[in-house]
């Protein structure tokens, strides 16, 4: 997995690019980044699926914050990116959830 920044000089914002690869893909007909960004609301980022068996979205995020964000799988198997900057326990305790930085 991993996460490019793209920072626009026009205004306050970086384009962040996630990338999941064929190997946690595993076959997947669905991927959707979801997270505070888009409070948490399964399918409203879906990932676009590559030839190449990977899955790719491209998310703009207003510049100087933390955003917490998972991928969500065929809709039921919820992974996290590891390549992010950090991590944070969910508020139910039992998990981390992914956190980029822009």
């Amino acid at each position: 997995m991993s996460l490019k920044k793209r920072y626009l000089k026009s205004k306050p914002v970086c384009k962040v690019t996630f990338r999941v690869p064929r190997e946690v893909a595993k076959g997947a007909g669905a991927i959707s980044i979801v997270g505070e960004f888009n409070d948490w609301q399964p399918g409203v980022t879906p990932m676009k699926s590559l030839k190449s068996g990977e899955f790719t979205a491209t998310v703009d995020l207003a510049a100087g914050r933390e955003y917490q964000f998972r991928y969500l799988i065929d809709g039921d198997t919820w992974e996290n990116d590891g390549n992010a900057d950090k991590y944070v326990r969910t508020c139910f305790g039992d998990s981390d959830n992914s956190v980029v930085i822009v």
